[in-house]
């Protein structure tokens, strides 16, 4: 049961900073595009990938600590559905420049910045 309750706290978090980085994304950059979701995969990736790597190679970080942090704080900050219902929004309104730059970038950011966590 405990663990469930750290897997609930760090989702709040990463929900929480989810919603302040489309925030920020939309106010510095504009809402044109769907910087703040692109944004917060790309960071998601990131931090999986070094969570990952991290946990390979150091015993300093339980395995409890990090399911909490990758499907809690990491799964609530990165989000596919959102990915997908804004993609659909540019299809519906005839944009499929920027739907194809969204998919393009999603995909493009979210590996490469796996890959490099990962480094």
């Amino acid at each position: 049961m405990l663990q469930v309750i750290w897997i609930a706290a760090a989702g709040a978090m990463g929900a929480v900073c989810r919603w302040g980085i489309s925030r920020v994304g939309y106010i510095v950059l504009g809402g044109g595009f769907a910087w703040g979701t692109l944004i917060a995969n790309a960071v998601g990736c990131f931090l999986l990938g070094f969570l990952m790597h991290f946990g390979l190679i150091s015993d300093r970080l339980s395995a409890e600590a990090r399911t909490a942090l990758a499907v809690g704080f990491l799964g609530a900050l990165t989000t596919f559905s959102t990915f997908s219902y804004e993609t659909i929004g540019y299809l519906e309104d005839g944009s499929w420049t920027l739907a194809i730059a969204n998919i393009s970038a999603n995909l493009a950011l979210g590996l490469g910045a796996t890959v490099a966590g990962l480094v």
